[in-house]
């Protein structure tokens, strides 16, 4: 079980807001050359509430017996789930029916759509909430570091869930992606 968060109420279509914020979460996760360091913020796309937040590695790789619960978007969900005490086991499934019809999605990083380990994707836990959840906002793409064309980008938009870059954070968001990564000139 997570600590409850104290979580806070941001200017609603103030993007940059919500991805600083995600980028400050991404910062709490452990930096590693083996993996990205990645933010996620769920939020109220009308109020600009946020409804939880998330990052990688901030829950254990099985929770309930959810295998792949590193990654931040998955978190966003599994601490959703727990603040109105839902399963937390595929926890997308169950938080669907109790998201705002107007939910956005924050993540520094573009969500992943095949996953080395084979584990279920965030694109599949995001489709997953189509109903309530219409539009994902990324502060970068992934880099091809750990597979090679993981076009999640291409397979929310065929789903219909608006994929939307958000502006001036790019260098925020890759700097706290690639923590622990060897710099190259």
């Amino acid at each position: 079980m997570t600590t409850p968060e104290n979580l806070p109420m941001l200017t609603p279509g103030d993007h940059k807001a919500f991805m600083l914020l995600a980028v400050e979460k991404a910062s709490f996760s452990p930096p590693s050359p083996s993996k990205f360091c990645v933010g996620a913020v769920l939020a109220n796309g009308v109020t600009g509430e946020v409804l939880s937040t998330g990052y990688s590695i901030e829950l254990p790789g099985d929770m309930d017996g959810d295998l792949g619960s590193t990654h931040a978007e998955q978190c966003c969900f599994i601490k959703f789930a727990q603040q109105h005490t839902l399963p937390v086991a595929h926890a997308e499934e169950h938080i669907g029916q109790i998201l705002p019809g107007n939910t956005v999605l924050y993540t520094t990083m573009e969500p992943c759509n095949a996953r080395l380990s084979g584990r279920r994707t965030c694109c599949d836990r995001i489709v997953a909430l189509k109903d309530r959840l219409k539009t994902v906002y990324v502060g970068i793409r992934e880099p091809n570091t750990f597979m090679a064309n993981n076009d999640g980008k291409a397979r929310l938009e065929r789903e219909g869930i608006a994929f939307e870059m958000v502006e001036g954070v790019h260098d925020f968001c890759f700097e706290a992606a690639m923590a622990g990564h060897e710099k190259k000139d």
